[in-house]
């Protein structure tokens, strides 16, 4: 039987597991040059529908708070994860991605107070080391504003992670999910009519099917487990289950697109588990008060 802790980490790895598979689905079934619609399609239905399930809105400083990081988590890091997408292809959008862990590691040191042990800095140079196996082997061209946006989507998501822990959450993960979302939505919604225009092609059954899989399925079920996570969880674990991403976005482009898969890139599929397994293991989750009992107040 899995343990509480254990239970947790799978529960949290599926959230990079899921965002694996946006990279195959942006090319496969969503409509091309498109990135900032599909960034808010995806982030605005899901956060007004979890906003409807739980029927809270923020309060006090976490107006800002919220706004901020929904820069960090949502807004920024959409756009330049569909501009990768749309550029890359999908083990090299993800190459970037590799140096996270230790970019919250470094963070978290300094902003956390956690410990940067040797066991995190080799597991994240090891996972580094992983994911350019995997990507570096695929016969792609490295388009440079692809690569750009990638890392600038990395970067804003590993300090969206820090910043997320440090200042908590005072509702639910549910509810502080749905906050984000819809902000980090109508943030991309202005920005996709000033630079993309609002979308006068008519949308095809298939891109349909394909936005609502990003948005439900991928974003609204996936924050809710990656910020319950980051809330239960040390910001550099959280940060090394990121790397299974380009795991699965190199899976799914060999078992589904028919990319081209050398031994090299099983050999950093291998490391960047075993990077993952590496960090993890031995860290403890500090108790914490279960902050969902303050939406019972008010029933």
């Amino acid at each position: 039987m899995l343990s509480n802790r254990k239970f947790l980490i799978l529960a949290t790895a599926l959230a990079p597991a899921l965002w694996g598979t946006t990279y195959l689905t942006t090319t496969i079934f969503l409509p091309e040059s498109r990135p900032l619609l599909a960034a808010t399609l995806r982030a605005l239905p899901a956060g007004l529908l979890l906003l409807a399930v739980c029927r809270q809105l923020p309060s006090g400083a976490w107006w800002w708070k919220s706004w901020i990081l929904e820069i960090l988590n949502i807004g920024a890091f959409f756009a330049l994860l569909f501009i990768a997408a749309y550029r890359l292809p999908g083990g090299v959008a993800a190459i970037v991605g590799g140096i996270q862990p230790l970019i919250v590691a470094l963070l978290a040191s300094r902003l956390l107070h956690e410990r940067l042990t040797t066991r995190v800095v080799v597991a994240g140079f090891t996972g580094t080391l992983g994911v350019g196996l995997i990507t570096l082997q695929a016969q792609a061209r490295l388009d440079a504003v692809g690569v750009l946006a990638a890392l600038g989507g990395t970067l804003s998501m590993a300090t969206g992670i820090v910043f997320s822990k440090k200042w908590g959450q005072p509702a639910p993960p549910l509810t502080t999910t749905a906050w984000q979302l819809i902000t980090g939505g109508l943030s991309l919604l202005v920005v996709m009519v000033l630079f993309e225009g609002l979308p006068l092609e008519a949308l095809t059954p298939s891109n349909i099917g394909g936005y609502t899989y990003l948005s439900l399925v991928g974003t609204a079920f996936a924050y809710v487990m990656w910020f319950r996570g980051i809330s239960r969880l040390p910001a550099a674990t959280t940060a090394f289950l990121g790397l299974l991403s380009p795991v699965v976005a190199m899976l799914l482009g060999w078992a589904v697109a028919g990319e081209n898969f050398t031994p090299l890139q099983m050999l950093g599929i291998l490391l960047v588990l075993g990077s993952i397994a590496f960090a993890i293991i031995g860290k403890k989750v500090k108790p914490r008060v279960q902050c969902e009992v303050l939406v019972q107040k008010e029933t």
